[in-house]
């Protein structure tokens, strides 16, 4: 038999030999792997698995506050909350406030860390006061913001001599939680946008000055659309974060639902249903509602962002 020939037959069984030492290999891995996953997993099943099980459980049930007596009755919760009109009065409320909070939250940041990104002098002291808010307490943001909106002697209604009811008034209270809410969580999305900012080659914009581009026209062609993808992370983490608005409503307005139900949003209808009416299985149900609405809008941003790569190809 030529070498040739040796090296033909044999070479079927060195592939053979091989792929069955990767396959071990892979599998060793995985068991090794496995124990650093697990306390992970272990967690994640317990704290966000099983809760969410139990709550769709629950939402087809008349439980209460006890969890004594609960009787199986099917989807009459989720028929309820459809024709619930409070509740859809509380979902407009959490979208108004949702609306209002993540275009202002993500130019303010935009133009913050463009700041703090090409100032000189003291850069690390504006970037601090720029992402301290951040790290405040939603409760020591509500009542810090709470003083500045006191009708009587608040900060705001002093400065600008006015006597504006902010905090009273159905017309003002949402605004004023808007207001607290873009200064108290701006800091984050300030954080994303800066590194960002680092991150962009400084070749780019010494090649557009050379080429006569004013500052204006290298934000536009060169800073907005290398942002593209971090703009879209802000806007999708603020809506998810928006949607959610609680702490600092009720805080600010003395832990009520304020005027004329005008800071009720759908979190605190939840609670109030759930802790308040002792209706625990109809609040499970809006809950599960809820975080469909907010898994959708979650889903709906990985598509398009996922179309728009595609597109870019």
């Amino acid at each position: 038999m030529t070498t040739t020939s040796a090296e033909t037959v044999l070479r079927p069984a060195r592939t053979k030999a091989a792929a069955s030492s990767a396959s071990v290999r892979r599998k060793q891995g995985f068991q090794h792997g496995g124990w650093f996953v697990a306390p992970f997993l272990a967690l994640f099943v317990l704290f966000v698995i099983w809760p969410l099980l139990r709550g769709v459980w629950l939402s087809l049930t008349d439980a209460n506050i006890s969890g004594d007596g609960a009787n199986f009755i099917g989807l009459d919760n989720y028929r309820e909350a459809l024709d619930d009109q409070l509740m859809w009065d509380a979902l407009g409320r959490s979208a108004f406030f949702t609306l209002l909070v993540v275009p202002s939250l993500t130019v303010l940041a935009f133009l913050l860390a463009m700041l703090a990104h090409h100032i000189e002098r003291g850069k690390w002291l504006w970037r601090l006061c720029f992402f301290l808010p951040f790290l405040l307490p939603s409760t020591v943001a509500g009542n810090l913001w709470q003083w500045l909106f006191n009708p009587g002697n608040g900060m705001i209604n002093h400065v600008f001599g006015i006597e504006t009811p902010w905090l009273t008034d159905k017309s003002y209270a949402l605004l004023a939680v808007v207001v607290c809410t873009v200064w108290w969580t701006v800091g984050f999305s300030f954080l994303l946008y800066l590194a960002a900012l680092q991150g962009i080659p400084a070749h780019l914009y010494e090649a557009a000055k050379l080429d006569g581009a004013n500052a204006w026209h290298r934000m536009v062609h060169i800073t907005l659309p290398m942002l593209r993808n971090i703009t879209g992370l802000v806007i999708a983490l603020q809506i998810l974060a928006s949607l959610q608005v609680f702490d600092q409503a009720v805080v600010m307005t003395d832990f009520t639902t304020g005027p004329e139900d005008s800071t009720r949003a759908l979190v605190q209808y939840t609670l109030e249903q759930g802790f308040t009416s002792y209706r625990v299985g109809y609040a499970s149900a809006i809950s599960i509602i809820f975080f469909v609405l907010i898994a959708a809008v979650a889903l709906a941003r990985m598509w398009l962002l996922r179309n728009r790569e595609e597109g870019g190809r």
